[in-house]
């Protein structure tokens, strides 16, 4: 294997690659994670959240949820900066602009969906979908 053909692997591109893998799984740019990461994580991170107040079982979900992907973005970026640039980058300033794009996205997606650009499934808006049904009740432990 020449030099010339490919580049150097080091282990701070094998860790960039582990880290960028781990946040595509974690990210909503993987369509079957769903189920088998971000779920979970966001259950337990509801369920860590109820044992302070079985009321915020429910909107700890939604955010664990929330910020399953918004660190599976963040992985995703830390992991291909340290595989395709050579130069130590400022993990601070990295990390601001993840969250700043991440928000940006989801005020983007937010708005497509406000002027209908972009529809939510009925299922979703007719009731049809009850994501309480599928979630255990906490209040009775």
């Amino acid at each position: 294997m020449s030099q010339a053909g490919f580049q150097r692997i080091t282990w701070k591109r094998i860790r960039g690659g582990l880290l960028f893998a781990l946040g595509w799984l974690l990210s909503p740019l993987c369509w079957w994670n769903d189920l088998i990461f971000n779920l979970p994580v966001a259950y337990g991170f509801g369920y860590l959240l109820s044992k302070l107040s079985s009321d915020w079982f429910l909107g700890g979900t939604i955010a664990g949820y929330w910020l399953s992907n918004l660190v599976g973005i963040l992985l995703m970026q830390v992991g291909a900066i340290e595989v395709f640039q050579n130069q130590d980058r400022n993990l601070k300033k990295d990390l601001l602009w993840g969250v700043v794009s991440s928000t940006a996205f989801t005020v983007l997606a937010i708005a497509l969906i406000q002027f209908q650009i972009l529809e939510i499934p009925t299922s979703l808006l007719e009731g049809s979908f009850d994501l309480a049904s599928l979630l255990p009740r906490v209040k009775g432990e």
